[in-house]
């Protein structure tokens, strides 16, 4: 089918040899389109809008084709969820719980440790009721319960949140794994020693706990003394090695005490040269390594991931490294049990997986949360590991391992079993659930039945609605299509569409906005709707209800007859433009009217604009014609918005701008007028808005009399103007004892005034209550003048202030007075004001000054890194993006246009001047702003902060900490925390717990930064980015102040 442009065009063609009068039905059902052919389906690859008789893509393929009962759900196969043969069971993720399920599955897969768990006393679980839920409350009682659901449970994975809770952990943080585990094993050895059992008390000991001491020889008499300890895992530096052998060789080295670091031996009395060693004394069966990936960073202050390939053995001999004859009698052959994984760079992000092999089978399986994978041919596979780590930047090349070892740049933990002889005994390999508890699972199993049966009945029901409603469907879809001769109802299309999308609910048939004006089907709406046979209409209605049902009488022949006429001036409208733009260009004979220029530029946009709305006014009811009012388009506010009315005034007459308007012929404006019948008509004799020219004459009058007022205030003020000859209290007095004061504002608003009469409105009064207290009282002293409070005034000699009082109206005169007292011990001078100071508020003034440099937020500081050779970093050349020099600042301002606010004031309701006050419910403590800086003399200089090279602004508040801003700093400059050497006004800021209000920290401040030296790789400040708060231990039974940890 044509696209839907095309068929618009079609439906109307005919109106080009059609007058509105002469309409038959047969044009109407044109407009309609009703005789367009139907498509068939395979023609259409998707529905034609511009086509009413089309039903194809609209949804109906999906019940056309063959069923797919999967199509009728969102209901997995619960089946899914169930636990596959001969495999075992995962752990829920819970957030950031990784490394807890790889540990769980580790210690899960020891038998010992499984059998003695199952072992212990659980009273609460022996006479638990099965028909409510059952709730550990002990750490023992929680790993009771979840090994038993890992052994038999029917389920693909469980849930250890209830466990994760009563540890204390925090789901969504990452712990550091191998302080969790060892924190764990304290805690569990703690509980089981409280068994009544004897055999369980020394559980923990007896699988994982070893024994060495740390054996110190002193050099000098050659005394030894041995420190006996247990251990439960070896932590083996990797950094610098290859493989396991030589980690431990590095664990048990000697090592030399000398210097400061020297042995106080008790033989000797004396400090001596010593050597120190660690000595093997026995080793568990399950013996655990820690390759100590996660190590502190000095340079960033945090941990960090060492991606070292490490190479180890599935046969680990311990004999050589025993002491003594301790080898000869203890089995120290081991196999690898398990390997647990660090996938990711950085020590604070990442994945834990675990690779742990089947003590009864001897296969090996990769425990990744949920998901449970068995390795091929009984072998450990660590390949798609590695390939996580390949992001890092200083890539190394995996090394080749010898048959019988491994290497991994991930793996963090090892497990090794002591190798035992093989045995036909099953029971050594055979754990078996204890009745209490296989009890507590076949409940949780009978709960997992029902919900797969509650899902599996859910999903059959939804498939039987679906497979009835797609007959229902299919059946109605064959009698859609509206055959010729028959009666006919159209039907919105995005109905038919929701109704064959099986997803969303089917509401009633809504026909009501594709309505006209006069009720009937409007002609633009048909490529929105479907023309159906009454027979589908009459079922689809009966159904789902809805309405107003529109038929072959709803076709609208006014709207046809009113589209007709307009399309029919659009194609005249081109032929219109071209005759009244050769009349327009012909020399005007008889009388003539006035157009406006801009109207006539853009008359036959305005024509069509017109039309447009007369087309579509069912869409724009409220729409009004040219002439008589707005349009309802969307119209800029420059654009015309009605013909001619750019040369209306606002009294309705003639525009007094002769330069905006035209005269016209007769000719030229009777053809305008067939379009704008209400357009405003002026003809050659219209006189213009006498109201209009009154204003004007009014406007040049009030300008001449500014101008006068100006030149003669600027004569009689002229230094003033000029900024010449100016008072200077450090020089004063200066032939008078008496200067007077007034605001700054004034001053530079009387200025621009001068400056630009006619565009400034003029100065009637000077406020000088803004710089009074509200008793009445002065709010600077002399001193305070000197040192930085004159940028708020300016100074006037007395023949200045005679001539203000009598131009201006003053509210408040004040002025400042010296007075020279000779004593015998010789002359003093003393300064007053009036009206005088008011202490009170002078005190809350400063008060407020101070708090407010104290209690800042998102405040600007810069801060200046400083060389080698003490000096700032070209501190002479300012940047060229810094603020405006000191040569634009002195450079005359443009004056602000009308109703433009100065940033230091504000207007009150009453018309005057009010200095801004902070939000204090003390009107006297004004914050007084310092965005410009007046000399003594009363000369304005910018205080603007000129950024130098090497400086850069850091945006801070008053409450944030000495360490929050190294953080600032180390991204601004690339300098770690522990380089940074800070000092402001030649003071060192060292406490890094002290907040930047309390050092003294102000806005605008400028904190010099020297580096004690570069840092060599940046890239290692990568986990500083990451951190945001210290991970915190958790909390289990018996563990209060025992288990909390960073």
């Amino acid at each position: 089918m044509a696209p839907r442009v095309q068929l618009e065009k079609a439906a109307w063609r005919w109106v080009e040899t059609v007058k509105p009068e002469d309409i038959k039905l047969e044009h109407i059902e044109l407009a309609y389109r009703i005789r367009l052919p139907a498509c068939k389906r395979g023609t259409c690859r998707r529905n034609c809008k511009g086509n009413p008789n089309c039903l194809v893509g609209i949804g109906e393929h999906a019940w056309l084709g063959e069923i797919d009962e999967n199509a009728f759900h969102n209901i997995d196969d619960p089946n899914s969820e169930r636990r596959d043969k001969n495999t075992f069971v995962g752990l829920t993720n819970l957030g950031a719980t990784c490394y807890v399920n790889t540990f769980l599955q580790v210690w899960f897969h020891n038998l010992e440790l499984r059998r003695s768990l199952y072992q212990c006393h659980n009273s609460r679980a022996q006479e638990h009721n099965i028909k409510s839920d059952y709730e550990p409350q002990s750490i023992c009682e929680h790993l009771q319960y979840l090994f038993a659901l890992l052994q038999n449970s029917n389920r693909k994975y469980i849930d250890p949140s209830g466990l994760v809770k009563a540890l204390g952990l925090d789901t969504g943080q990452q712990q550091d794994a191998q302080e969790f585990s060892k924190l764990f094993l304290s805690l569990l050895e703690d509980t089981l020693s409280k068994q009544k059992n004897p055999s369980l008390q020394n559980v923990i000991q007896q699988q994982f706990c070893g024994q060495f001491s740390y054996v110190t020889m002193c050099n000098q008499c050659g005394r030894s003394s041995a420190l006996p300890s247990r251990f439960y895992e070896l932590e083996l530096n990797i950094q610098g090695h290859k493989n396991i052998t030589e980690c431990v060789t590095e664990f048990l080295k000697e090592e030399k005490l000398e210097g400061d670091n020297r042995y106080f031996c008790e033989c000797c009395q004396s400090k001596q040269n010593a050597t120190r060693r660690i000595r093997l004394h026995s080793l568990p069966p399950t013996l655990n390594l820690q390759l100590m990936r996660f190590v502190f960073d000095r340079q960033t202050g945090h941990k960090k991931k060492l991606n070292t390939f490490i190479s180890f053995p599935e046969q680990l001999d311990m004999g050589p490294f025993l002491e003594g004859k301790q080898g000869i009698y203890q089995k120290c052959v081991y196999e690898l049990s398990a390997v647990l994984i660090h996938r990711g760079i950085s020590a604070y992000s990442g994945h834990y997986i675990a690779h742990v092999k089947d003590a009864r089978t001897g296969d090996w399986y990769k425990f990744n949360d949920e998901e449970i994978e068995k390795m091929e041919g009984k072998k450990l596979q660590l390949g798609i590991e590695e390939d996580i780590a390949e992001t890092v930047k200083s890539q190394t090349r995996k090394p080749k391992c010898s048959k019988g070892y491994h290497c991994s740049r991930n793996a963090y933990m090892l497990v090794y079993k002591v190798q035992e002889e093989e045995s036909l005994d099953p029971s050594r390999t055979n754990v078996e659930v204890p009745a209490f508890l296989q009890r507590l699972v076949d409940q949780d199993n009978h709960k997992f039945e029902e919900w797969c049966n509650e899902m599996a009945d859910m999903r059959k029901q939804s498939v039987d609605k679906g497979k009835a409603k797609h007959e229902e469907v299919k059946e109605l879809y064959e009698l859609l299509p509206a055959r010729d001769g028959e009666q006919y109802e159209f039907i919105p299309l995005d109905w038919l569409k929701k109704w064959l999308d099986d997803s969303t609910a089917t509401k009633e048939i809504d026909c009501s906005l594709f309505l006209c004006s006069h009720g009937k089907l409007h002609p633009d709406k048909v490529g929105d709707s479907k023309r159906v046979s009454l027979q589908a209409a009459q079922l689809l209605y009966e159904r789902y209800g809805g309405g107003p049902r529109l038929d072959a009488s709803s076709l609208c022949r006014e709207c046809v007859g009113q589209r007709c006429r307009v399309l029919r001036l659009k194609n005249q409208l081109n032929e219109d433009f071209k005759e009244v733009s050769n009349l327009v260009k012909r020399t005007l004979s008889g009388e003539g009217y006035w157009v406006g220029k801009a109207s006539l530029r853009s008359w036959r946009q305005l024509a069509l604009e017109q039309l447009e709305e007369d087309e579509h006014e069912t869409k724009h009811s409220n729409g009004q014609t040219n002439g008589q009012g707005p349009h309802t388009n969307n119209i800029k506010e420059e654009e015309m918005k009605t013909f001619n009315e750019d040369i209306v005034c606002s009294h309705g007459g003639l525009s007094i701008l002769e330069t905006e308007r035209k005269l016209v012929s007769s000719d030229v404006w009777t053809k305008l007028r067939e379009y704008f019948p209400k357009a405003p008509e002026f003809t050659e004799n219209q006189e213009p808005c006498q109201q209009c020219l009154t204003l004007e004459q009014e406007e040049k009058d009030n300008e001449a009399v500014s101008k006068m007022m100006a030149l003669d205030q600027k004569n009689q003020l002229l230094n003033l103007f000029h900024e010449k000859n100016r008072p200077t209290l450090t020089k004063w007095p200066q032939g008078t004892d008496v200067l007077y004061i007034v605001p700054l504002f004034f001053v530079d608003e009387w200025r621009k005034f001068i400056r630009r009469p006619t565009k400034s409105s003029p100065v009637s009064n000077v406020g000088n209550t803004l710089l009074l207290c509200p008793h009445g009282g002065f709010m600077f002293t002399y001193d305070s003048l000197i040192n930085g409070d004159a940028q708020h005034v300016a100074l006037l000699w007395p023949n200045e202030w005679d001539v203000i009082s009598r131009l201006f109206i003053v509210d408040q005169p004040i002025s400042l007075h010296c007075f020279r007292q000779t004593t015998p011990t010789g002359s003093t001078t003393q300064y007053t004001t009036q009206p005088d100071l008011c202490w009170e508020c002078r005190e809350s003034f400063l008060f407020q000054q101070q708090r407010d440099l104290r209690e800042y937020t998102q405040a600007t500081i810069y801060i200046r890194k400083v060389i080698e050779d003490k000096r700032m970093v070209k501190e002479a050349a300012p940047e060229l993006n810094a603020s405006s020099s000191e040569a634009e600042e002195d450079k005359d301002e443009h004056p602000k246009m009308d109703g433009e606010k100065d940033p230091d004031f504000s207007q009150s309701q009453d018309g005057a001047k009010r200095l801004k006050l902070s939000d204090s419910s003390t009107p006297s403590t004004a914050a007084v702003p310092v965005t410009n800086v007046t000399k003594l003399g009363g000369i304005r200089r910018s205080t603007r902060h000129r950024k130098l090279r090497g400086e850069k602004a850091l945006i801070v508040s008053a409450n944030q900490t000495l360490k929050e801003l190294k953080i600032q700093i180390m991204h601004a400059f690339s300098v770690a925390p522990f380089d940074q050497n800070l000092s402001i006004d030649g003071k060192s800021l060292t406490d890094d717990l002290a907040t930047l209000g309390s050092l003294g920290v102000i806005p605008e401040s400028i904190i010099c930064l020297k580096a004690d030296e570069p840092i060599a790789d940046y890239a290692a400040m990568d986990d500083v980015y990451q951190v945001r708060m210290p991970e915190e231990g958790f909390k289990g039974e018996h563990s209060t102040g025992l288990l909390q940890y960073l």
